[in-house]
């Protein structure tokens, strides 16, 4: 197996089966972060992640992270958390918010750059790409990011400002695109966090035949319009 450059001018992808084993699931390496490529590397299970100052590199690991929504995990302390936050919960509100509260977050440094952040910005205008926001007393305080290929949601990242901010976001989120006829989101790579929350790991060719069987199942049209998420009590 070889690392593959991708041509600037020609949308193609090698197979996610001829990605590296080490690094686990590097596949590609060049090309460019416009729509048409970024929804192409989505379909086919592929997804950019690279340092500011390198060249894009694009990955499909195995095994891959998934999370069922009806599979989130709630403790008992977040339980009670639940039940008497003030937290507000909307969707599609503030895109650009959340992508900036993402860059931010990570005191190691991002790979969210300008480059990126405007790159998802015009997913985000071509309906493809989402964002769950939470808000306390009118500031964003958290929140998460992706984008939807049909019953699938391919989450890239979140944020907390305020203790269980993203974990209350990725909660709403899970209940409401449960709801509309989502089945499944896409976790990349398992980290203690997200197994604490639900996910756990599938063989990258179980989460390609999960992809290709999830795309064509469209949520209700009304899926993705700017809206707040009611509270929920459980």
């Amino acid at each position: 197996m070889r690392l593959v450059q991708l041509s600037r001018h020609i949308l193609d992808f090698p197979s996610p089966e001829a990605a590296l084993r080490e690094p686990n699931g590097l596949l590609a390496l060049g090309g460019d972060l416009s729509p048409a490529r970024l929804m192409l590397a989505y379909r086919r299970g592929i997804f950019p992640w690279y340092s500011p100052g390198d060249p894009i590199l694009w990955w499909s690991p195995d095994p891959r992270a998934v999370l069922d929504p009806r599979e989130f995990h709630v403790s008992r302390s977040f339980r009670r958390f639940l039940n008497h936050t003030n937290f507000r919960v909307t969707l599609n509100h503030d895109f650009a918010g959340v992508i900036d509260g993402c860059a931010s977050q990570r005191e190691e440094g991002t790979w969210i750059t300008p480059e990126v952040s405007v790159a998802w910005q015009q997913l985000h205008q071509l309906g493809h790409a989402h964002s769950v926001e939470v808000w306390q007393d009118d500031r964003l305080v958290g929140g998460l990011y992706g984008v939807a290929l049909g019953a699938l949601f391919c989450g890239e990242s979140m944020f907390s400002r305020r203790e269980n901010a993203s974990k209350t976001a990725l909660f709403h989120f899970c209940r409401y695109f449960l709801a509309r006829g989502g089945c499944l989101i896409d976790c990349q790579v398992l980290n203690a966090h997200t197994a604490s929350l639900g996910a756990k790991e599938i063989p990258r060719s179980l989460y390609l035949r999960l992809l290709e069987n999830l795309y064509p199942q469209q949520p209700d049209l009304r899926c993705w319009l700017p809206q707040t998420l009611l509270p929920c009590r459980i």
